[in-house]
Parts: C-alpha cells; structure tokens; sequence
C-alpha cells in the first residue's frame, strides 16, 4: 500500500551555547493507511521527539533542521504555522500521555469536543454537540449524553484518557501519534485503550503512530515496529520477527530482558552500559560500547538500515553476512 505518512532522513537540532545538540539524525520510516506502527526505545532515543516533529509541536528552540515528512504526497515540515494549525486536528490527531495536559480544566469536554469539530468540519454548534456525545460513547463513555456537560475533574484517569482519544479523533483524521497513550493506566483500562486504537485502524483507515517503551502493548496492538537507539532508527520490521528473531544487537538485548510466562531463563539477558548522552555519542555505531559483537568497523564507520531477515538493521553485522555469501 501507499504509505500516508512518510518520514525521509529526519533531523532535529537544538542550538546551545555550546553547539548544536543534534536530537534525531536521519530518521526514516513510513507507515500506510489503516497500519499501526509502534516506536519504541529507552527514555531519549527520541521517540516522543519524533512525534513532537510529524505533529509541528517540537519545544523552541528545537527546529526541523533537514529531511522531509510527508503527509499523504504533501510535505508537512516547511509549512507556516497557520497552515500546520489546520493541517493538525484535521488530518494528523495526537494522544498524549497525561490527559490533563491535553484537557482545558476550565471548559467541560462537550465544549472542547465541540469546539474541535466546529473549526474542522462544516457543522453547526448543535451538530458539533450531538457529534461530541456520539464520540464519547464510541470510545466507551458511559452515559455520555450526560458526561458531556462535565469537566475533566469529573472523569477518572482512563475516563480522561478515553476523552482525549475522543478529542484526538473528533476531526476523523487520517493519522493519529499516539504518544504512551496507556502508560498511567492500570492493565485492564489498558487493554480497553489498545482495542480501542486497533478498532480505529480497522473501521475508518486511520494510520496510527504508536509510542511507547511497553513491549507487551506493541506486541499487541502494532504490525511493525520500529527500535529507536540516541536517535536514529536500529531497526524496523513487522512486529512478530522483531519480537522474536530480532536482527540488532540493542533490539536482541531489549527482547531478552523482558520475563517470560514459562520461567525457563534462569537469568534475564542484560545490556552493559546506558545510552550515550546526545552531546556525547561515539563515532561510528552509537551502540557500539555496548554491543558483545562489536567489530572494528563499527567504531569507525556509522551503519546505515540494511536487510537483516525479515527487518531492517543498522548493523554492519548484516553486511559482513551478505559480503561472505
């Protein structure tokens, strides 16, 4: 299928008094209408990042300092704010992972809803309301008729989180990133949260972006994903060989540190070291201090994504391979 949303060598600095800290250096991926993508990665790979920038939210003085994102053949990173403004909501929705931070305290969420459709969608305000009362129950308000005159006080924590995803979809746009939408979420509100997206890519063709660093969501909910390691993308695959016959090393670490429901592994696989801080990543692969193969090349030469089985790799462990056969 052709992708809807296509990210092309992706990167974001920040300017410091110091230099440049560069966030995401050459980031690329894409994923199709009705596709769940799930990115995934240890806390500042730059997972949220990459959302932050296909969104247009990235925090000053962070920019888009080169590559391309495209939103269906239309690229999205060179657009004015005014134009981006109406470009998000409409087409590209986004959850958050602290609903409070997403939600006006002041206006109950029928009006927030409303207010989302009217500058949208050609609706009246009555329309809007009746559209904010159908959507609420949708992702599984109950009574929603009245709910949607309270505030977002008024709603449990999964309640609130559902009242974004109904915000984010409000639009019926063609992309959503959803950003640790289940995170302070207890397991069963969880599972109703990943339904609920799965349900949205089934019935209405929405492209989701899915981050997260909770394997078991991704296992659930994504048809690919795609590991983030200081920034730039190890490896991306469908999701069942990565889980389990992953191609990069870092990726073979993250697999093997996850328990098991057998019991069998008398001790969990562990990965040496932590991620480099962006100020200070090696030469070469930046996992390389980490890696138990490493080889000279990689302290000299940074990979790009290769075949790797099924997936793609930045490992020139997969080069090695194809160069011996």
């Amino acid at each position: 299928m052709d992708p809807l949303l296509e990210v092309r060598g992706l990167r974001v600095e920040f300017p410091t008094r110091r230099g440049t800290l560069r966030a995401l250096d050459d980031v690329s991926f894409s994923i199709a209408a009705g596709e769940v993508l799930g990115v995934v990665g240890e806390s500042g790979a730059g997972k949220s990042l990459t959302g932050a920038a296909i969104i247009g939210l990235l925090e000053p003085p962070g920019r888009v300092a080169g590559g391309e994102i495209l939103l269906a053949g239309q690229r999205i990173d060179n657009l004015s704010q005014d134009a981006l403004r109406k470009i998000r909501g409409r087409q590209i929705g986004a959850i958050f992972q602290d609903p409070l931070t997403s939600l006006n305290p002041l206006y109950t969420v029928g009006r927030q809803l409303a207010e989302t459709i009217v500058t949208h969608l050609p609706m009246t305000w009555s329309q809007a309301r009746e559209r904010a009362v159908e959507l609420l129950a949708a992702t599984g308000i109950p009574a929603a008729r009245e709910r949607v005159d309270h505030f977002p006080h008024q709603f449990s924590g999964g309640m609130r989180q559902r009242v974004v995803i109904a915000l984010a979809l409000a639009a019926e746009p063609r992309l959503v990133v959803a950003d640790e939408p289940t995170t302070a979420l207890d397991v069963s509100i969880q599972a109703q949260i990943i339904e609920l997206i799965k349900k949205l890519c089934r019935e209405q063709g929405t492209a989701v972006m899915l981050i997260t660093h909770d394997m078991g969501v991704i296992a659930e909910t994504a048809d690919r994903v795609a590991v983030m390691y200081a920034g730039r993308v190890a490896e991306i695959g469908p999701v069942a060989d990565v889980i389990h016959q992953p191609s990069h090393p870092y990726t073979r670490g993250l697999m093997g540190s996850i328990p098991t429901l057998d019991g069998h592994a008398e001790r969990l696989v562990q990965i040496e070291g932590s991620m480099p801080r962006l100020t200070a990543i090696p030469p070469g692969c930046a996992f390389n201090p980490r890696c138990p193969q490493r080889m000279d090349r990689c302290t000299r030469e940074r990979p790009e994504l290769m075949p790797a089985a099924a997936s793609l790799a930045a490992c020139w462990l997969h080069d090695a391979a194809r160069e011996a056969a």
